[in-house]
């Protein structure tokens, strides 16, 4: 499951289902009430406005992609696809894994336009205090 902010930064979680009472705890937790959502139809998404949410759908099935109001889920499309590729390079890797390498490409995903030396910086910063 993944939400993009529309400044491009990804945010992502391995998810033990697609349920309604899953994903509406998530959103509530990394969106700011009173945002605007833009999800597919998908029948989990359909409490998104109940909780605070302006919520504007995609209607992949009727040939929709974007409503022409900045409307749309390409963005969050467009990192599955690099998430896939990324994974397919590896050649299969282990489920229980799965969540270290999501947490990586999220993390490459979201400094992709940082130099490399900005990159070095940020990831120093998060390794500081960590004990091995």
């Amino acid at each position: 499951f993944g939400i993009l902010c529309r400044d491009g930064r990804v945010w992502a979680q391995i998810v033990p289902d697609v349920e309604a009472r899953t994903l509406l705890p998530l959103i509530s937790k990394q969106v700011e009430p009173g945002s605007t959502v833009c999800s597919d139809t998908w029948k989990s998404y359909t409490g998104v406005a109940a909780n605070g949410y302006i919520h504007r759908l995609v209607k992949h099935q009727e040939g929709e992609y974007s409503d022409g109001d900045e409307n749309h889920i390409n963005g969050l499309e467009g990192f599955w696809g690099y998430l896939k590729r990324r994974l397919a390079a590896k050649g299969g890797i282990r489920r229980e894994r799965l969540p270290l390498y999501l947490a990586e490409y999220v993390w490459r995903y979201n400094h992709r336009n940082d130099s490399i030396e900005m990159q070095k910086k940020q990831l120093l910063k998060q390794l500081e205090g960590v004990s091995t």
